[in-house]
């Protein structure tokens, strides 16, 4: 037995549903085409979070027209061909076989090098991009070590070094 929806969450399920699935949906086709991704990611995620809600609330407004679904083929071909698609996806990530993107991997490149073999790329000497990670919160940063031991060693992450290089690029 489904209980009854009270009257305020069933004038809002859907709308809400609606509403947060088209920012899911132009999020996630900026994101996919490396459309101002520093904007888009963190609302994608989150709003896409908070989707599931509303998500809920709609399946629970809708519950007996939507177990009919599951009396005919449609539904478990649609289930299934997602499931495989979803699969398909994650399978070199859930095996180890992944294989990262082009930006990542110089990404991973460049956060495992040394001061040394990074400063160049910032026009400066070692002793000088040591001097700029210091200023940054980087009190760890020393010859020799990689900006990700730097990091680790001056309570920071690898994505800080990351923000940082890209602040220091400006």
């Amino acid at each position: 037995m489904v209980l009854p929806m009270p009257t305020f969450l069933a004038r809002y399920a859907t709308p809400f549903t609606t509403g947060l699935f088209l920012v899911s949906l132009i999020s996630g086709i900026a994101l996919f085409f490396h459309f101002g991704t520093s904007a888009f990611r963190e609302m994608h995620e989150w709003l896409s979070m908070v989707l599931i809600l509303p998500f809920v609330l709609h399946v629970w407004k809708n519950w007996r027209p939507f177990l009919m679904y599951f009396k005919r083929a449609p539904m478990a071909i649609a289930l299934g061909l997602s499931l495989a698609a979803g699969l398909a996806m994650a399978w070199p990530a859930l095996t180890g076989e992944t294989s990262v993107s082009p930006q990542v991997a110089m990404i991973e490149l460049v956060a495992n090098g040394t001061p040394a073999q990074v400063a160049p790329l910032y026009n400066q000497t070692e002793e000088a991009f040591i001097a700029a990670l210091k200023e940054k919160g980087f009190t760890a940063a020393e010859t020799g070590k990689s900006l990700v031991d730097i990091a680790t060693a001056s309570g920071k992450g690898e994505r800080d070094v990351v923000m940082t290089l890209t602040a220091l690029k400006q």
